[in-house]
């Protein structure tokens, strides 16, 4: 009995239909369970800057998270490290060096003791967020940045608030 040529590719499609089709999940379990215990533990890592009232953050459109650090905040009458109150912002005005003296004593003490915490930061380096009004005059956020590098906060950080849905004005 001869079969013609579309007789022969039916009989071969049934033929290969019957054949059984294995997966192996073992690897595709493996990787859901690293990337669930991935997920699990940056999820946990979630960096909170303190609120101050009266500050109203300027507008950026970066979207580094901030790491927890010392907060050195200026508002709009006082300059606070981590809610502490150090000077108010008219004494720091009126001083005429280049630096803080009251904030470099108290970023000088912090220092100290995040070196006996742990001596991780690189090149005796250590971070800053500084968390600043919009209305805040240059020239004492100049005077901040410069205490703040003095005292060996190299890596300083400015708080700013993301501006909604990427806008670039």
């Amino acid at each position: 009995m001869s079969y013609t040529a579309s007789d022969r590719r039916i009989i071969r499609k049934i033929k290969q239909s019957k054949r059984q089709v294995s997966i192996n999940v073992v690897s595709l379990i493996d990787i859901f369970a690293i990337l669930v215990f991935y997920l699990l533990v940056n999820a946990l890592v979630v960096e909170v800057i303190p609120e101050y009232q009266n500050l109203k953050l300027p507008d950026s459109v970066s979207r580094d998270e901030a790491k927890r650090t010392v907060a050195v905040a200026i508002s709009d009458k006082d300059i606070l490290v981590d809610n502490d109150v150090v000077m108010s912002v008219e004494a720091a005005l009126s001083e005429s060096t280049r630096t803080l003296a009251s904030l470099a004593a108290i970023l000088n003490a912090r220092m100290q003791e995040s070196e006996k915490v742990d001596g991780d930061s690189v090149l005796g380096l250590l971070d800053v967020n500084i968390v600043a009004d919009h209305k805040t005059p240059y020239h004492l956020l100049k005077k901040v940045l410069a205490t703040c590098v003095d005292a060996k906060f190299g890596k300083v950080s400015l708080a700013v608030r993301a501006l909604e849905g990427g806008d670039t004005r």
